[in-house]
């Protein structure tokens, strides 16, 4: 797989990266989650390090995981140490805190924060384990409602982590992601933009994001696509069907046409797969061998859901 330029950046990833929201901790919204019997962190760290190992062997070279993810800075530090693999990248992000105790059946799992006490907090904690591998640090989820992309001490301090040399972004999510994007592209501090890449959801079921997308794109930034499968919606249940039939027209499952999907987009860098095992990880390489047609797209185009409906069926899923 060709590495590629993450905007202008100066770092480097390939079409597809491995997200790790679904390994790092043993409940997750994923509606197709395989982990088998054994979420023990023992057992959980092994299977990540199994599907680091495969990834990075099919050519992956870009690697996701967050604060919130239950262990996955930890998981993926320890597998960085043991493979010292070469030319990889590594973001992760602040804002969020896992809080599930490593139990299936928490009231909760995460709490979301956006002040500047929770980024420096948070950011000694993703170097404490990530160290020098720590090459892009983004906002958890930034939306107009939090307030952190109007808080100036909180963007000041990541002014000055980008001029330390920390590639700083943002990641969005929810219906506002549009005007998120639009109103960190106008982000400033002492002349200096504060972002240089954005993480966000694009799928043929929630594409609503694409417009700012290929603005963020021409004005240099970086481009992550994220939930390409909508959190398992598109490979299980009514809504994989849209996918069914293109997929045994080009002999791929279905997971593999929605990620070709994003991939045939004008904006992204980087489309992670959520993978949970090396078969998952194969199955969704195969979208680099997918040419989606004219006409295929504009049938992947005919599942496109209402935006605050999408996003109140996401935000209804269970934790399993």
């Amino acid at each position: 797989m060709a590495v590629r330029p993450l905007g202008v950046s100066g770092l480097s990833v390939t079409p597809i990266g491995l997200g790790l929201a679904a390994l790092g901790r043993p409940a997750y919204i994923n509606v197709s989650r395989e982990l088998g019997e054994d979420r023990s962190v023992a057992g959980l760290e092994r299977r990540t390090h199994g599907v680091l190992e495969a990834a990075y062997a099919a050519g992956i070279r870009y690697f996701d995981a967050a604060r919130s993810y239950g262990r996955a800075e930890q998981f993926l530090a320890s597998w960085l140490a043991s493979c010292r693999p070469g030319g990889v990248t590594v973001g992760s992000k602040w804002g969020y805190r896992y809080i599930g105790g490593w139990q299936m059946d928490a009231d909760v799992h995460e709490v979301k924060e956006h002040s500047l006490e929770m980024l420096e907090g948070q950011l000694d904690e993703s170097r404490r384990w990530l160290g020098r591998n720590l090459d892009l640090y983004q906002i958890h989820s930034a939306t107009p409602e939090s307030g952190v992309l109007e808080d100036r001490a909180v963007l000041r301090r990541l002014g000055e982590l980008r001029r330390d040399g920390l590639v700083i972004g943002l990641s969005v999510s929810g219906p506002g992601q549009t005007d998120a994007i639009r109103q960190a592209l106008d982000l400033s501090v002492d002349g200096v933009a504060v972002f240089q890449c954005v993480q966000a959801t694009w799928n043929v079921l929630e594409p609503s994001a694409g417009p700012a997308l290929t603005e963020a794109k021409q004005a240099g930034w970086g481009v992550i696509v994220k939930e390409a499968l909508a959190n398992g919606r598109l490979v299980s249940g009514e809504e994989s069907r849209l996918l069914g039939k293109l997929a045994a027209t080009h002999g791929v499952g279905s997971d593999a046409i929605a990620l070709a999907a994003v991939l045939a987009q004008p904006f992204p860098d980087v489309v992670l797969s959520g993978a949970t095992s090396a078969s998952q990880v194969q199955s969704n390489l195969a979208a680099m061998s997918v040419e989606l047609t004219s006409d295929d797209l504009d049938v992947l185009q005919t599942g496109q859901q209402p935006r605050e409906a999408y996003w109140d069926t996401r935000s209804s899923l269970s934790w399993h």
